[in-house]
């Protein structure tokens, strides 16, 4: 897989201190991105699933966000990492700027299985206009804080 950093000790992409990971690639392009360079997947560095897994279990305290660029435009291998993390009884949050219902409805079958290995996704792409710096973990107002364990619970993710 791409990414474009590993960052440790986060406490603004999610609650409690977490390890976020930036995947490399977006076909979003949201106007205002904190990391236009993040688009281009080619500006990624190529690393493996267990590398990654590796760097995330050097921080026992922290949760793990995947982060972007955007994290379902490698959805078989981040999948697979996501199911390695959650082995290690990490709580994972997830933002895309795919909205829930585009990726519950997707023919992807690894966009599904990595929404079903996550715990809360952020939604939505970013948009400036709606910019607003007083919400917590979200940049723009149309962006939802979306609880999957509680989703996956009423309306199973098939």
């Amino acid at each position: 897989m791409k990414i474009m950093n590993i960052i440790h000790d986060s406490v603004v992409d999610g609650p409690g201190l977490r390890t976020v990971i930036f995947l490399a690639g977006c076909p979003h392009f949201c106007k205002g991105c904190h990391n236009p360079a993040s688009w281009n997947i080619r500006n990624g560095t190529e690393v493996t699933v267990d590398n990654v897994l590796q760097e995330v279990r050097s921080n026992e305290l922290c949760n793990v966000t995947l982060s972007g660029g955007e994290p379902f435009m490698q959805a078989k291998e981040v999948s697979q990492l996501a199911n390695k993390i959650k082995q290690l009884n990490k709580n994972i949050w997830i933002y895309s700027g795919y909205t829930y219902e585009q990726l519950v409805n997707s023919n992807d079958p690894f966009k599904l299985e990595l929404l079903k290995e996550c715990d809360v996704l952020v939604d939505s792409p970013f948009i400036l206009a709606e910019r607003d710096l007083s919400l917590q973990f979200r940049g723009s107002k149309n962006q939802r804080i979306i609880d999957l364990t509680k989703v996956n619970n009423k309306d199973p993710i098939k």
